[in-house]
């Protein structure tokens, strides 16, 4: 989890992202109960899909995470929605050479960076990695997917029949799911879903609570489906929170838009200070989302 929140991977620029998890799937895929079949191609982008089995369920997990472009001027302009701070560190490369900018963020100003030379523009920037593992606590920049991601390659290990499906540019108005979902439904008649992805401490939503499934948030799943989710996950004896937002959407708000008929439901651990260098996540949240997927893909 730790190696996975370093990996620079900003919205439309999530190739090291993918170079890591193929790297990962060639190195332990003989250890697991079931070698997967690898589908990347340039029609794919730098989208992935590991298929196990007979699929029956899709998993998805957006590789990419929020960041700042480089503008003129010294602005930085943002990739999604990052909470930033000034003395926030960024860091990243062009072509002058590796870099490691201080933020400056002013209210009513446009946010700067500070370095002792010009960056390069166009080039992305990320929060530089600060990984506590704590006792009951982990805190570091980007869990917010790299969660998800880690949730899929766990998952991996045991599973026998599913797809696992590894997405980009979902912080930053989407993009990637229209292709997959016509790809998915198209080689695999698939139609039923799950997002992992990791959602925000509420009012509702608490640390420690258990993993939350959301009945909505801006889009409404259709009921049937969730309902079915909802069954499995009592039966499997997993702690778990129900989260009903107004706001807020992950790959499965293009899912259903598609014009194919997908069923959804976002399963994830929640965390607080969303989007900022120090996101923070319960460990037992994690293990209830780890558990419960496994139980979902096995019996949906």
């Amino acid at each position: 989890m730790k190696q996975l929140c370093g990996i620079h991977a900003t919205a439309g620029n999530e190739r090291l992202m993918k170079a890591f998890i193929l790297e990962y799937v060639q190195k332990y895929q003989n250890t697991w109960l079931t070698n997967p079949i690898i589908h990347q191609s340039p029609l794919l982008q730098d989208n992935l899909i590991l298929e196990f089995g007979k699929p029956r369920t899709a998993a998805f997990a957006h590789m990419d995470s929020v960041g700042f472009t480089v503008g003129y001027y010294d602005q930085l302009i943002p990739i999604g929605s990052p909470q930033v701070k000034s003395e926030d560190i960024l860091v990243g490369s062009d072509a002058l050479g590796p870099i490691e900018c201080t933020v400056l963020a002013e209210d009513g100003s446009p946010i700067t960076y500070q370095f002792d030379r010009a960056i390069n523009r166009g080039t992305d920037l990320v929060f530089k990695r600060h990984f506590a593992n704590q006792e009951d606590y982990v805190e570091s920049c980007y869990l917010d997917n790299r969660l998800g991601v880690y949730n899929l390659l766990e998952l991996a290990s045991s599973l026998e029949d599913g797809l696992l499906v590894f997405s980009c540019r979902e912080e930053h108005s989407g993009g990637s799911i229209p292709m997959l979902a016509k790809y998915i439904h198209e080689n695999f008649g698939i139609t039923q879903t799950l997002i992992s992805d990791i959602t925000w401490v509420t009012e509702g939503v608490e640390h420690g609570k258990g993993v939350a499934i959301s009945l909505r948030d801006r889009g409404i799943p259709r009921r049937t489906y969730v309902d079915r989710i909802l069954e499995l996950a009592q039966d499997s004896g997993v702690l778990y929170q129900l989260e009903v937002e107004s706001t807020g959407s992950s790959d499965a708000g293009e899912l259903q838009a598609s014009p194919y008929p997908f069923d959804w439901c976002f399963v994830g651990a929640a965390e607080s200070q969303v989007h900022s260098a120090s996101e923070k996540v319960h460990k037992s949240d994690i293990q209830s989302m780890l558990t419960l997927y496994k139980y979902l893909m096995a019996h949906l």
